[in-house]
């Protein structure tokens, strides 16, 4: 495989067969991290919650399964290999969901809007991008480790199936595949779901999706040549990775980042074009304008601190059980709670 592909191009390609999947997701089967939430806040619709449900059922399971057979190595994964900062998912979790209520979309729905077509959501990838960079290692950098400090490496698998665990003798793999079958069963305990087969089969893919991308990276690190992270899909600094590869790909890596970013624009084209979507939009509101671009700024900057966006910590850090994954859903939950009731209601001021 070495002598037709590097690794890096290599894990780039699982990347964006991962977000391909992604991306057909979110515009053949709806699945949006703010549309979920707006069809509760303003529909009292779950249906589309429910679907995340499903998702993290699947990749829980999946991933724990790739461990039980001996193709993943839980202590290499991103959100294990971290000790955890409950302050940065509690404040970044705040601020990008925050954020992701003005934007309009989270980052990853954002690129599944520029596959359909929409100039505006552009605008939102290009801020966020550029922010999670300032963030990471720009102007930014400085502050954010003096708040939060630097992550530190862990030196154990802590997460909640290891604590279920010791509390019952089982091993990790067969309670992490309980932890996710229970999701599941609980998920589909909704009889409106169940009615809607579709809205299952692409909140399953939403789940594979990830699972691939920790199968994918795990081999790549195990048999090529080159050092390789074990991750999965995020999209807050891989949208700044992507925009940085894109300026200087003669004198940089491509990365499993910057092809999950690819593959979700390409899944979300090709599935515009197959409902017959797609369409050139552009904004007409300097006001909304602005309000996009200081959401998507906030974005981020809540995804870098909070180390993942909505699908980094609500899928690929849940995938793993990590502690973070449930605090930090949870904040981005609230944050965009808090900003939809302000662009609805208002709190005494204007955006």
């Amino acid at each position: 495989m070495a002598d037709l592909i590097s690794d890096a191009g290599l894990v780039a390609l699982i990347g964006m067969f991962g977000g391909v999947l992604l991306g057909l997701a979110a515009r053949m089967g709806r699945f949006c991290t703010l549309g979920a939430i707006e069809d509760l806040y303003y529909g009292e619709n779950p249906l589309r919650l429910r679907m995340w449900g499903i998702a993290i059922g699947v990749c829980v399971m999946g991933t724990f399964g790739l461990s039980l057979v001996g193709l993943l190595d839980l202590q290499q994964t991103l959100y294990l290999s971290l000790q955890w900062n409950p302050l940065a998912s509690i404040f970044g979790g705040l601020v990008f969901g925050y954020g992701m209520a003005l934007a309009g979309n989270c980052g990853y729905g954002a690129l599944a809007r520029v596959g359909g077509g929409d100039l505006r959501s552009l605008l939102i990838v290009l801020v966020m991008g550029i922010f999670a960079y300032i963030t990471l290692g720009g102007p930014l950098y400085t502050t954010r480790l003096w708040i939060f400090g630097s992550p530190e490496q862990s030196t154990e698998v802590a997460n909640l199936a290891y604590s279920l665990s010791r509390l019952t003798g089982a091993s990790v793999e067969y309670c992490g595949i309980a932890t996710g079958a229970a999701i599941l069963a609980i998920t589909l305990m909704s009889s409106s779901l169940r009615r809607a087969p579709g809205y299952i089969f692409w909140g399953a893919c939403a789940g594979i999706a990830i699972v691939s991308g920790w199968a994918g990276t795990q081999w790549v690190a195990r048999t090529g040549f080159d050092a390789t992270d074990v991750v999965s899909h995020t999209f807050s600094a891989p949208i700044g990775e992507t925009v940085l590869y894109a300026m200087t790909s003669s004198g940089n890596s491509i990365s499993f980042g910057t092809g999950s970013v690819i593959g979700v624009v390409l899944g979300a084209f090709i599935g515009s074009l197959i409902k017959g979507h797609f369409r050139w939009e552009a904004c007409d509101d300097p006001r909304e304008l602005r309000r996009q671009i200081l959401g998507a700024a906030l974005m981020g900057i809540g995804a870098v601190i909070a180390i993942g966006c909505s699908v980094g910590q609500g899928l690929s850090a849940f995938s793993v059980l990590a502690y973070s994954a449930p605090v930090t859903l949870a904040c981005i939950l609230l944050g965009a709670a808090i900003g939809l009731r302000q662009l609805i209601l208002g709190f005494g001021t204007r955006i």
